[in-house]
């Protein structure tokens, strides 16, 4: 009974330690071949990102360059998965901004993505998985959220793909 005992307590300690440990998400971010840029300045009457107690709201955001029109359209499925994980890479660059470590990061909640589509295009969330799948490799489980993935007949300058996410942190 007591070697039992004894082996919890090695299995919680090594778990915690575990745990305890933070990731370099720069190097995280580089073995993803992940480059992140400085964000870019609002082109409106908004800023990119509000914090209210620990939850982070970040304002909508396009990808990085080179994926305009609609999918459906002028870009395939593929091509706007990649857009959407080209938004998820500036996203990424306003939150290392904003909090000048990823390692503050809880959890990223909540994402709503839209998708500049024909009306009869009905395959978002396979566009937006683009960016989800991003989260996922680069945070893990505190990476997995709540999502919407909704068609829009118009984004600003004409994005292929539009983002908003909450995320949790510390």
């Amino acid at each position: 009974m007591k070697m039992n005992y004894f082996v919890l307590i090695l299995f919680a300690l090594s778990t915690a330690t575990l745990n305890a440990q933070t990731i370099d998400f720069d190097k995280k971010l580089k073995d993803l071949g992940i480059e992140l840029t400085a964000p870019s300045k609002p082109v409106a009457s908004y800023v990119k990102a509000v914090r209210t107690g620990n939850l982070l709201y970040l304002s909508g955001h396009g990808p990085v360059s080179g994926y305009t029109g609609k999918v459906g359209r002028e870009l395939t499925i593929e091509q706007g998965y990649e857009a959407a994980k080209s938004t998820g890479i500036s996203m990424l660059s306003t939150l290392k901004a904003e909090l000048g470590d990823l390692n503050k990061v809880k959890r990223v909640v909540k994402v709503l993505g839209m998708v500049n589509c024909t009306e009869t295009f009905t395959d978002q969330p396979k566009v937006i998985n683009g960016y989800s799948d991003l989260m996922v490799a680069v945070f893990g489980e505190k990476g997995k959220h709540a999502r919407s993935a909704v068609g829009v007949y118009a984004l600003p300058f004409n994005f292929s793909v539009e983002v908003e996410m909450i995320v949790e942190v510390e």
